[in-house]
Parts: C-alpha cells; structure tokens; sequence
C-alpha cells in the first residue's frame, strides 16, 4: 500500500508546501544559450541551481483552464516532472537523497514567453494557474526518475517528445545540491525542469502532458477576461 502522500487543495491555494522551480537544468538548453551564459551579470555558467519560487496564486489542479493575458499569442508549455519532497531534507547526499522523495507528479509550469534569464520575471512566470499539478505518484512507482518518456500533445496533436533524461544535475544530485543551502521541507515540490524546445499553446487549445509510469495531465486555455489588465510589452 502507497505511504501517505503529501495533499495539495488549489482553491483557496492552501498547499502543504512550496512548489521550486529549476532553470537550465537540461544540459541541451544550456548549450543552445552558446556565449550568451558569459554575459553580464554573471558572465559564467551557473555553478549551482537556479531556483525560483511558484507563488500560490499559480497552482491549479487537473483539469483546470488558465486565461491566456491580454496581448500574449501563446503560452510556453513547460513539462516538468514535480518530485514531492517527503520528509525534512538539509544538506543531504546524493547517495541517500531518494530516500526523502515521497512520490511525484506531472507538472505544467507555464509562462509567458521571454528571453531574459537574469532577472525576475515574475510576470512572465507567476500568472494565476500557470501551475498545473497532477495526481501524486508514490516513489515506489517509479524505479528511475531520471530515464522517463515525456510527451506534449496540443489538441490531441504531439507538440514535443523528450525525456526526463540529459540534465546537468540528475535528480540525486539536484537534491543534495539545493539542500546544500536550504533546507525543503514535507510537501514541498521541486521541477526537475523544462526540456529544450518546449511548445506553446493559444487560448482555446488544450493541453496533454503524459511521463511515463505517471500517466497523463490535461488541462485547457482560456481568454482573459475582458475586465482583465492586458499584459505590458516585454522590457
């Protein structure tokens, strides 16, 4: 019998947790960013994870329909696996690091296209149910994390196809590297992260993310409101 999982509710936003995401994580998106990671700010490769917060006002359940903003074309559909942390994890190996994973979840962390990698984009990446979480699978399930299928389907039409493989830090690794700073806690859910080429969907279209031995996430998008602000031009 599965173990107690961890119970997320969407309406009013009450989660059990925080829910992390990991940019350039997948070691092709890193290397299609060529000379740009030399840039100022940093004008290095990053040498640990790049995290970001998912605000509540983000996360939506299964099924749920997400408006499109005002003056954006299409949303970038951004298929993660979501690994639900089970118990308290600070400064933990790789070796044991999987013994602190509850189970996981199909996610869709979508955004607002953009290009900027070294700034908050908050209002790119923190619309309301621009995080859509599917049903927890119990770790037991699912013997290696890092060697999954994942397909993206829009309208029933497969938009992308690619693996929770290639990441620069697998997930041992990613978890004993974040919890090297911070401390995740029960609930919690850390992205493993989006692959390169990740598609994108227009209001009125539905979406369809399937990882294998997970199942399927589908959920739809809508038109903003009319009352709605419209979305500022990207700075």
């Amino acid at each position: 019998m599965a173990p107690n999982l961890p119970t997320f509710a969407f309406a009013p936003y009450r989660l059990s947790g925080t829910v992390y995401g990991v940019l350039l994580n997948h070691a092709p998106a890193l290397a299609a960013l060529g000379d740009a990671v030399n840039a100022a700010p940093y004008k290095a490769p990053p040498k640990a994870p790049v995290l970001y917060v998912k605000p509540r006002n983000t996360l939506a359940g299964p099924g749920a329909t997400m408006a499109v903003p005002h003056g954006v074309q299409a949303l970038r559909i951004g298929a993660n696996l979501g690994v639900v942390i089970g118990r308290t994890a600070c400064r933990i190996s790789a070796a044991r690091a999987l013994d602190f994973v509850a189970g996981y979840a199909i996610v869709d962390d979508l955004s607002v296209p953009h290009d900027s990698w070294y700034r908050p984009a908050v209002r790119h990446n923190a619309r309301d149910g621009s995080c859509v979480i599917g049903a927890v699978v119990a770790r037991q399930q699912v013997p290696d994390p890092d060697a999954l299928a994942v397909q993206v389907s829009v309208d029933g039409t497969l938009a992308q196809a690619t693996t929770t493989g290639q990441r620069i830090r697998p997930l041992a690794q990613l978890l004993a590297d974040v919890t090297d700073f911070m401390t995740l806690a029960p609930g919690d859910i850390v992205l493993l992260g989006t692959s390169l080429g990740a598609p994108a969907a227009r209001a009125g279209q539905r979406v369809t993310i399937e990882i294998e031995g997970l199942g399927r996430l589908e959920h739809g998008l809508s038109a903003a409101a009319a009352h709605d602000h419209p979305m500022e031009p990207h700075a």
